[in-house]
Parts: structure tokens; sequence; C-alpha cells
């Protein structure tokens, strides 16, 4: 069964809460989505505010959930 556009929102939210600021392949695995369809998401996620991009050291890319995204997973 197909998870809605919804669904994998709050399962990328779900895995940031939980284990902190991830990579990309990292999100990728642990909630289960596409790569290709991950970054559409996460560009979904940082346009409301949902989610932050993070450089962290030698210029590496994590993801990390903002307060907002994580009162947004509270209500789901």
């Amino acid at each position: 069964m197909r998870r809605s556009k919804l669904e994998m929102y709050i399962d990328i939210l779900k895995v940031l809460a939980h284990r902190g600021p991830l990579k990309l392949t990292h999100i990728m695995y642990k909630s289960n989505v596409n790569c290709s369809v991950l970054k559409e998401q996460l560009d979904f996620l940082m346009k409301n505010c949902l989610v932050e991009e993070r450089i962290m050291k030698k210029e590496r890319v994590v993801f990390a959930i903002t307060q907002k995204g994580t009162s947004v997973l509270k209500a789901f």
C-alpha cells in the first residue's frame, strides 16, 4: 500500500526528531523514501520552515527539524 505525501512528511519529521540532524542518505534509509522523492519533500519542508539545512564540519550538509517542525509533529 502506498503512503500519502502527508504520511511521508510525518515519517521524515519523526526520523529527524528522534535521531537528530542527519545526512540525506541516513534520512532516506530510516524513513524508507526514494532519494529523488526525498529531495522534493525536504525542499517542501524547508520552504515551510519545518526542517533546516545545517553545515557541519568539512562542509558536510545535514538536515535538522526546527521548533515549528516539532510542534507540527506533536499535532499529528
